[in-house]
């Protein structure tokens, strides 16, 4: 931006600042959507991350209980 010799800025120089404030504004806006969004989406995985470790947990038990039945039976046998 040129400065004229009185320091002050020119109408130009003005109109070009309000432009790029304006798509200041404009990327924020987009950017706190776009956060709000991949928060949201966080959220779900984190949700969906505890409920795949919950049934891995009881399929590991599930699966233990009958290696331990298996055992029983073949020891039995």
């Amino acid at each position: 931006m040129e400065k004229r010799d009185t320091g002050k800025l020119s109408e130009q120089d003005l109109k070009g600042l309000e432009i790029r404030v304006n798509e200041l504004i404009t990327t924020c806006e987009e950017l706190k959507k776009e956060n709000k969004l991949l928060k949201l989406q966080q959220d779900s995985y984190s949700s969906e991350r505890a409920n795949l470790i919950d049934k891995n947990e009881q399929a590991r038990k599930r699966v233990e209980a009958m290696i331990t039945r298996l055992k029983s039976m073949e020891v039995s046998a």
